[in-house]
């Protein structure tokens, strides 16, 4: 649907072009376009259901190093009839408010670091990967320097997106 109003879209933009250039009495020529369109990857991300991470329900305030606590993202991907396997990943969130490469969480001086093969990743960047081979993802908590946390439950949300290379 996107793809056929774009279209139309770009059809009526082209005709308005064309006639202002008819009513100035300049030479005109017809304007050819070439356009590959590219539907997304035909994936599942996780049989279609949230993903989940619990970090257990004894994160201490003080143990929060940046290693501590580092929990695996389980996840699945299914993909069938792409014709190329260079994909890319992508964990779209908003940042934390001291970080703007963690995850932001719903706690002031909390956020969320998310790694792929043990290596720190910005939220909304993008992991190039090549399926079936998927990047291991883990998330740690993460605190600001010099914030004392209050005690209680936190909760932070991102969007997984599989792209084509």
């Amino acid at each position: 649907m996107v793809c056929s109003v774009r279209k139309h879209w770009l059809t009526k933009w082209l005709g308005y072009i064309a006639l202002m250039i008819a009513f100035k009495g300049q030479a005109n020529t017809n304007i050819e376009i070439k356009v590959i369109v590219v539907v997304p990857p035909p994936c599942v991300i996780n049989n279609n259901r949230p993903i989940e991470v619990n970090f257990g329900d004894a994160v201490m305030t003080t143990r929060l190093d940046g290693n501590n606590y580092r929990t695996p993202i389980a996840y699945t991907l299914a993909c069938g009839g792409q014709k190329n396997n260079a994909m890319q990943l992508r964990l779209q969130g908003n940042g934390a408010s001291f970080n703007n490469q963690l995850l932001a969480t719903n706690k002031s001086g909390l956020g969320i670091e998310l790694l792929s093969n043990g290596v720190g990743t910005p939220i909304n960047s993008s992991l190039n990967f090549t399926y079936p081979n998927l990047p291991v993802l883990e998330a740690v908590p993460i605190k600001q320097d010099g914030v004392a946390l209050v005690a209680g439950k936190f909760t932070a949300a991102a969007t997984m997106e599989v792209f084509y290379q």
